[in-house]
C-alpha cells in the first residue's frame, strides 16, 4: 500500500511540477521524506525521475513554441559543470536534510511569490555576466541536493523579467534536464542504490509529465496550482528540518 501511495504522489507531483516547465524534484523528495524513503535513495531517485518528466517537458514546450535558446545557453553553460560536481558530492544524512527541506521551504515561498506577482513586464535579455554567476549557483545547489533547478530558475527569470511566463517554463524544462543528467552522471555510483519500485514510480511520473505538460504549455496558466503545490512543499520541508 504503502508503494502505491507513494507512486500516486509522484504522478500527482509530475502534473503540477511539469504544468509549469519543471521536472518536480523537489516535489518527488517531498513525497519521498513523507513516506519515509531513505536518504540514500532519495536523490538517485529524484533526479532519474527527473530526467523522464524533464525530457517529456522539454519536448512538450519546444513544440508549443515555448522556448527561447538565447536565454537557455548562458545559466546552462556554468550550470551543467557546477550541477555535475555537486552530484558528486554526497552530503551525510545530518546535512542532507536540513538542506533539502530548506530547499522545499525555498521553492514554495517562490511559488506563492509567482503567483501573487502576476503583472505586466518589459521582457529584456539577462545580462551575460549575471545569468553566467547565477547559473553556476543554481547548478551547484542542483547538483548538491538532487533537484533540477528549475524551482530557482524559472522564478528567477519572472521576476527580473528576463523572460515572459511560458517561455520561462520551456527554458526550465531543458534546464533542469541538462542540470539532472549531469548531477546523475556526478555519481553514477549511486544509482545503484535505486529500489526495485524505482519502475512504479517512473510510469507514474511518465504519466504525470504528459498531462501536466499538455496542461501547461498549451492549456491554462497553473497560478492555483502553484499554491497547491506551495502547501505539499512546505509541510515536507519542515518534516525534513524538524523530524
Amino acid at each position: 500500500m504503502q508503494n502505491v501511495e507513494l507512486a500516486l504522489l509522484i504522478f500527482v507531483a509530475a502534473v503540477l511540477y511539469s504544468s509549469v516547465g519543471h521536472a518536480g524534484a523537489s516535489g518527488y523528495l517531498a513525497a519521498m521524506a513523507v513516506m519515509g524513503v531513505a536518504t540514500d535513495v532519495m536523490k538517485p531517485a529524484a533526479l532519474t525521475l527527473n530526467i523522464i518528466v524533464a525530457t517529456i517537458a522539454t519536448v512538450r514546450f519546444y513544440r508549443a513554441g515555448c522556448f527561447s535558446w538565447a536565454t537557455f545557453w548562458p545559466f546552462a553553460i556554468t550550470s551543467i559543470p557546477l550541477s555535475f560536481v555537486g552530484g558528486a558530492i554526497q552530503l551525510p544524512s545530518s546535512v542532507y536534510k536540513p538542506v533539502v527541506g530548506a530547499v522545499l521551504l525555498f521553492a514554495a515561498v517562490r511559488l506563492v511569490m509567482s503567483a501573487i506577482k502576476q503583472h505586466p513586464v518589459i521582457i529584456k535579455h539577462a545580462p551575460i555576466p549575471a545569468a553566467l554567476i547565477a547559473g553556476a549557483g543554481i547548478g551547484l545547489l542542483s547538483g548538491l541536493t538532487g533537484t533540477g533547478g528549475g524551482i530557482f530558475l524559472s522564478p528567477l527569470l519572472l521576476f527580473m523579467g528576463w523572460s515572459e511566463t511560458r517561455n520561462s517554463a520551456g527554458v526550465s524544462a531543458a534546464f533542469v534536464l541538462a542540470n539532472s543528467i549531469a548531477g546523475l552522471a556526478g555519481n553514477l555510483a549511486s544509482v545503484q542504490r535505486l529500489p526495485p519500485e524505482i519502475g512504479y514510480w517512473a510510469i507514474a511520473a511518465a504519466i504525470g509529465g504528459i498531462i501536466g505538460a499538455e496542461l501547461g504549455s498549451r492549456r491554462l496558466a497553473p497560478v492555483m496550482l502553484r499554491y497547491l503545490l506551495a502547501v505539499v512543499l512546505i509541510v515536507a520541508g519542515c518534516k525534513m528540518i524538524f523530524a
